[in-house]
């Protein structure tokens, strides 16, 4: 990307772009870079100060790790997301680690910490922006929790299928049962147990080569209520 590309696409992510000194957006533009990371890579972890991560293609997910080796998918980010929690040096109250990975061959633009935690502490258009950006993603997290803690697993399963669904268009969740595990924070087993209780009362179909087909929507949003 030249700089001609690095500035429309800040143009379009930062409603405060064109209220930044010149000197402000070269220093900016100098701390940015594209960056593809392969399938599985880990790119941020835990409370190392990454920068912020703009998506261009692929996806990312985030994740807390337990001392056992536990994940709890807090969410993920597409084409057009932010990730602002991989930089722990913009958000000093964040106190807990939060771990990202590369869930396909994704093209990045990362924006290095210490330029960005520099701008928010000068302009505060650019402090509100983060932290509201913090904030709706806060609200993700406490979902996530409110359903691992509350939510029976038949409930959640349903919820995390109908929501693929809607995100893709499609009524055929292309994932494996140890995706679906590992981002709804279960066991593969569990879910691949669920996944069998759901086909036999005919509301999806499954198999290796096509995927999950949800058959009956009306039957998994009801019980999701």
């Amino acid at each position: 990307m030249d700089e001609l590309e690095f500035t429309q696409l800040f143009e379009k992510t930062f409603p405060f772009w064109n209220r930044m000194s010149a000197m402000d957006r070269e220093t900016f533009l100098r701390s940015s870079q594209r960056v593809q990371f392969k399938k599985g890579t880990n790119i941020h972890n835990g409370d190392e100060c990454t920068g912020v991560i703009l998506v261009r293609s692929g996806f990312l997910r985030l994740y807390l790790l337990s001392e056992d080796g536990k994940e709890v998918t807090l969410y993920r980010l597409y084409p057009g997301d932010m990730c602002i929690l991989s930089a722990s040096c913009v958000l000093s109250a964040v106190t807990f680690d939060v771990f990202v990975d590369s869930e396909e061959n994704s093209d990045c633009i990362v924006i290095g910490g210490c330029a960005y935690e520099d701008l928010t502490r000068r302009m505060p258009e650019a402090k509100i922006f983060t932290l509201e950006t913090a904030l709706s993603r806060f609200s993700d997290i406490m979902w996530v929790m409110q359903q691992i803690l509350f939510m029976s697993m038949d409930k959640r399963l349903a919820i995390f299928l109908l929501d693929e669904s809607a995100k893709t268009g499609s009524d055929v969740v292309k994932l494996t049962h140890e995706q679906i595990a590992k981002y709804t924070g279960s066991a593969r087993e569990v879910i691949s147990r669920m996944l069998k209780y759901f086909a036999s009362e005919g509301w999806i179909s499954s198999s290796r080569t096509e995927g999950i087909r949800i058959l009956d929507k009306k039957k998994l949003r009801a019980l999701t209520r």
